[in-house]
């Protein structure tokens, strides 16, 4: 049994996709998406996408690169994810290895991967020197068979809700309002998005945005709370971010947002609906079990320090 890592080739497309899908069936990727990514990733970012081949067959994949949106210099990402069918043959440790040299040769102090809260993946963390930061749970909503709340008859006045698709000529406003629920958000990280060009061509632009289920809750005309909507075009949603800005913070206006696109969603014809939160971050964790998701995974953010 022979396994190479090596950098991502377009072909790879389908089978990183597949990959993904196995190692984290509660997240949303497709083709499409694996190559969108590759292609406007910020120069910056030194990012890179791994794949792992046993035999000649895709097994295992790393995206890696600098967090460049920190603002705290020598910050980077590594998180390897091996099918299940193929754990223990030692490609998840040749990944994290290449991604490892990588990323201390562009200048990292310290890289941080996101780890299964599962034993033998603690473990495999553990014994590479990496130690646990902070968890987040990924929840997962029955749209097919559950049930969602009601809209309100009547929408308190000055409130509207529109989507993104509403905002194809300026999507500036929707940037300045991601970019203020961004830098609120619990992290270890944190990102602070400032270069509008770029969150146009990774964040506006992402395949997977589907502009007409992103709901925007505004008040007297100006973007009070949004909800960003991921989808594979098929069965399942995702939420990429959920936000309130500050001024309109406990007005029920995130519930409002997710609760229109929730049910925008199901009536596409969408069955599963995903997303994920910091442990620490209580009100959204809140908001989400009020509707009626429920944990179906753990991560732990790992860091190991480089050099």
């Amino acid at each position: 049994m022979t396994t190479i890592v090596r950098d991502f080739r377009p072909a790879d497309a389908e089978a990183v996709t597949r990959v993904r899908r196995a190692a984290l069936p509660f997240e949303v990727t497709t083709p499409k998406a694996v190559l969108f990514r590759v292609a406007s990733a910020n120069p910056a970012a030194r990012y890179r996408l791994l794949v792992a081949e046993e035999d000649g067959e895709v097994v295992g994949t790393a995206q890696i690169g600098l967090a460049y949106e920190s603002g705290t210099p020598g910050l980077s990402y590594a998180n390897p994810q091996v099918h299940p069918a193929h754990r223990g043959h030692g490609a998840g440790g040749l990944l994290l290895r290449t991604a490892e040299e990588h990323l201390a040769a562009e200048g990292a102090r310290s890289v941080y991967a996101w780890v299964l809260d599962e034993p033998d993946c603690r473990s495999f963390a553990g014994k590479r020197g990496y130690r646990p930061t902070r968890p987040a749970h990924f929840l997962r909503l029955d749209l097919a068979g559950g049930t969602l709340p009601e809209l309100p008859g009547e929408l308190p006045p000055g409130v509207e809700l529109r989507t993104a698709a509403a905002y194809a000529d300026d999507p500036r406003p929707l940037f300045e309002a991601d970019a203020e629920v961004t830098a609120d958000e619990p992290s270890d990280i944190g990102a602070d998005l400032d270069d509008y060009e770029d969150w146009l061509a990774g964040t506006w632009n992402h395949p997977l945005l589907d502009r007409d289920l992103t709901t925007v809750v505004t008040v007297d005309g100006e973007v009070a709370a949004f909800t960003a909507a991921h989808t594979d075009g098929e069965t399942r949603y995702h939420s990429g971010m959920t936000g309130t800005l500050r001024a309109h913070r406990g007005r029920g206006l995130a519930k409002l947002a997710k609760t229109d696109s929730l049910r925008r969603a199901r009536a596409a014809g969408y069955t599963d609906a995903f997303t994920n939160n910091d442990a620490e971050n209580g009100p959204m964790l809140a908001i989400n079990e009020w509707f009626g998701y429920r944990v179906c995974a753990t991560e732990v953010r790992h860091v190991r320090a480089l050099g």
